[in-house]
């Protein structure tokens, strides 16, 4: 969502003016059961902030190499950094100040989730369809109502939900303006389908269809279908035209559990839909294969970066394994999910490289990693 036309001073300045209702307000857990916990499962308690570990000798891993992956962290910004196993904690890091620079940052701190955000979106735009509220194949007029862009009726009724979900509107790159999702700035460029490009505006609506589907706040469906149902902390913002995420780490990490399980919280289905989960975290058109509904894959042929129009051949993170997939937003923040070794990982944190959405900062990640888990 924190895009390069959205400077990070003027971040930093708009998040002083909102965090301190950010840390203040309560977390999100209608619903709680404090009886819920199965040991035996890895997943942590809803309402509790018990979590299961397993440490690193158990597995047979090189603990010495556990240092240098620190000190690479650390010297990059890092405030939180997750390395769950089998559902348990393996690592679990903290460092530097909390977002307003006040106390030591530690597990109850909030950190943007930036663009790996959208993930959270997704899923909630596939549970609006488990609903019936909405189907990704209609036409996005069907709910924002027409001239909701710039372009003729033609080619605005051929952008979809789908369409949105994969950076696909065909809408053209961001204006001066950035973010802005006023119909004046959403311009022509291409038919939609047929020209990939990573573009926050028409992200960003997807919340106000969603919210028109389901005749309701996005952040109270959110909260109702998702958070409660895994235990979330975290809250919603506007930052400008900005709609971002915060929560503590072990929250964002609960989201991963939850995926990694295809979208059950223990033996209990949140997302029934799996077909729509396997579309989620597989390529969803032909121009970026390295592109699901607003997660980053692994392991394809080619991959495209934001900004950018080129085609680049190879895997986005070469050296972790090709059935990862990834959550990635502004200034590193990672949520990457590797299936086949039941892992799930998070890394919140200022900005380790400049870029939109810090891709080759993971690759020092699992290189660090390769190490201590050889």
């Amino acid at each position: 969502m924190i895009e390069k036309n959205f400077r990070i001073m003027n971040f930093k300045q708009t998040l002083i003016l909102t965090l301190v209702w950010v840390f203040c307000s309560c977390n999100i857990d209608a619903g709680i059961n404090e009886n819920q916990h199965h040991p035996s499962t890895g997943f942590p308690a809803i309402g509790s902030d018990d979590w299961e570990t397993l440490s690193p000798d158990s597995l047979g891993w090189n603990v010495d190499a556990i240092p240098e992956l620190k000190k690479l962290l650390e010297e990059n910004g890092t405030r939180a950094f997750l390395l769950i196993k089998n559902g348990k904690i393996v690592l679990e890091e903290y460092f530097g100040k909390d977002l307003l620079g006040i106390s030591k940052f530690d597990k109850t701190k909030r950190w943007y989730w930036a663009s790996a955000g959208k993930t959270l979106t997704a899923f909630t735009v596939g549970l609006a369809q488990e609903d019936g509220f909405l189907n990704i194949d209609d036409k996005t007029s069907d709910y924002l109502g027409k001239n909701w862009t710039s372009l003729t009726p033609e080619q605005e009724d051929k952008i979809t939900i789908k369409h949105q979900l994969t950076m696909t509107s065909g809408l053209d790159d961001p204006t001066p303006k950035g973010n802005s999702f006023d119909a004046s700035n959403l311009t022509y460029k291409a038919d939609a389908g047929t020209r990939w490009a990573y573009q926050n505006a028409p992200y960003t609506l997807l919340e106000s269809v969603v919210t028109k589907a389901v005749g309701k706040e996005f952040d109270d469906y959110f909260a109702e279908k998702l958070a409660d149902k895994i235990g979330m902390d975290g809250t919603w913002r506007w930052l400008g035209e900005y709609h971002i995420f915060f929560s503590t780490a072990r929250s964002m990490a609960r989201f991963g559990l939850l995926i990694l399980n295809n979208g059950n919280w223990e033996e209990t289905p949140v997302m029934s839909d799996k077909e729509f989960m396997k579309a989620m975290t597989s390529p969803s058109q032909n121009l970026n294969e390295s592109y699901g509904y607003l997660w980053w894959l692994n392991g394809k042929e080619s991959y495209m970066l934001p900004q950018s129009q080129l085609v680049i051949k190879g895997s986005l993170t070469p050296n972790a394994p090709s059935d990862m997939f990834s959550g990635l937003g502004k200034n590193g923040q990672y949520l990457s999910i590797v299936p086949s070794m039941n892992l799930v990982m998070v890394r919140m944190g200022e900005n380790p490289e400049d870029s939109d959405i810090a891709a080759m900062f993971q690759r020092k990640i699992w290189d660090k990693l390769n190490d201590i888990m050889k």
